[in-house]
């Protein structure tokens, strides 16, 4: 669903960019909304989210998908933890749908999709490990990688019930826009993606714009 936000950046209180095979690891608080742009279109935004006081509470998929009833998030979806908890809400979307099942780049995913030469290959768990090592203020380890979120990833499921990942339907200065409902962890990994064609094998920049 294509929704529009009335927020302006000029407005932000914070504006990042994140280059392609970078990361981005900061705090939301409960009530800020921050936005993720996609500045030259079909990029790929891996997402995490973690209770800021407690990162043992985080995102899951198997809760938000079964609450909102679809695998697709889009303007109006609740991002669900696992402990049940709402931790923020969709509340503009001009891409129309994000991906929640295709996980992230791995430097194993990458030798077992393309080529035993790929393994040496950047990619997101690389990030946000490197993340977790860089903000040791968090208390965070590999072992609180988990599940993610797609921003931007088009992965149709066919009727055979498989996956594929075909080319973006995002273009340059389509967002995704959420609310906070708690102090979240936000950790991006600005997917250094080369292997798949969706981004026409050009890995580029976002934006992460907060407003108070």
């Amino acid at each position: 669903m294509i929704v529009e936000s009335k927020l302006e950046p000029q407005t932000a209180i914070r504006r990042d960019i994140v280059p392609a095979g970078d990361y981005y690891m900061k705090v939301v608080k409960a009530g800020q909304t921050f936005r993720i742009l996609d500045l030259e279109g079909n990029q790929a935004a891996d997402t995490l989210f973690y209770n800021a006081n407690d990162p043992a509470e985080r995102y899951s998929a198997i809760d938000t998908i079964r609450e909102q009833g679809n695998v697709y998030l889009t303007a109006g979806t609740k991002i669900l933890s696992n402990h049940g908890n709402e931790m923020l809400q969709i509340v503009a979307d001009t891409c129309g749908r994000h991906d929640t099942l295709g996980g992230a780049c791995a430097t194993e995913s990458n030798t077992v999709r393309y080529a035993i030469d790929k393994k040496c290959m950047h990619a997101c768990r690389d990030s946000w490990l490197l993340a977790v090592a860089e903000n040791e203020e968090f208390g965070m380890s590999k072992r609180d990688i988990t599940h993610n979120i797609n921003f931007f990833m088009n992965v149709p499921i066919t009727e055979s019930g498989g996956l594929t990942f075909e080319d973006g339907i995002s273009a340059p200065g389509k967002y995704v826009e959420l609310i906070a409902k708690m102090d979240v962890i936000v950790l991006i990994s600005n997917c250094p993606q080369l292997n798949n064609p969706c981004n026409a094998y050009n890995p580029t920049p976002v934006e992460v714009l907060v407003w108070n």
